[in-house]
């Protein structure tokens, strides 16, 4: 009927494995790219470069970030990136910290002005200065939206707020 040679089985058998293992290696791959890390600094490097107030929005596709004073991190099932700022320090605010002075900085994120908010300039200033110093020491935190910044003064003092 068939008269292949035996040497031939053991190639035939060996092509096959090796194609199953590619095969196997192939759908273990991530299949989109890492979150963009470069441009959410891009963005907030902009506002914080920028003349006067500014505010923007960078959309994330990642599951969690890791925010610090002058370092971003972005991290997802793709993978995780991240990138350094060129101007800084920025003001790191989350809503879940015990610091009390975050929901307060969360306020001024996300538009109130920060002569409505806080009683004098030394007390924004303190805020501020808090929210920088746990920002060295930074986690991850879940994402639930896209990263705001935004650049506020008080008299001479020109601040970058950012948080998710």
């Amino acid at each position: 009927m068939f008269n292949i040679p035996v040497d031939a089985w053991y190639a035939w058998i060996g092509l096959s494995i090796a194609g199953i293992t590619l095969i196997g290696a192939v759908s273990g791959l991530p299949t989109t790219k890492p979150p963009d890390a470069a441009a959410v600094a891009t963005t907030i490097d902009r506002v914080g470069a920028a003349e006067y107030p500014a505010t923007a929005e960078h959309p994330l596709t990642a599951d969690a970030i890791r925010l610090g004073t002058y370092r971003i991190g972005l991290k997802s099932d793709a993978g995780t990136a991240h990138a350094t700022l060129a101007f800084g320090p920025v003001t790191p605010v989350f809503s879940e910290s015990n610091n009390s002075h975050d929901n307060r900085l969360r306020d001024i994120l996300y538009g109130s002005p920060p002569t409505y908010v806080f009683d004098s300039e030394a007390a924004f200033l303190d805020a501020v200065t808090t929210a920088q110093a746990n920002g060295t020491n930074v986690t991850w935190r879940p994402v639930d939206g896209p990263v705001v910044i935004r650049r506020v003064s008080w008299n001479d003092e020109d601040i970058v707020l950012v948080g998710v």
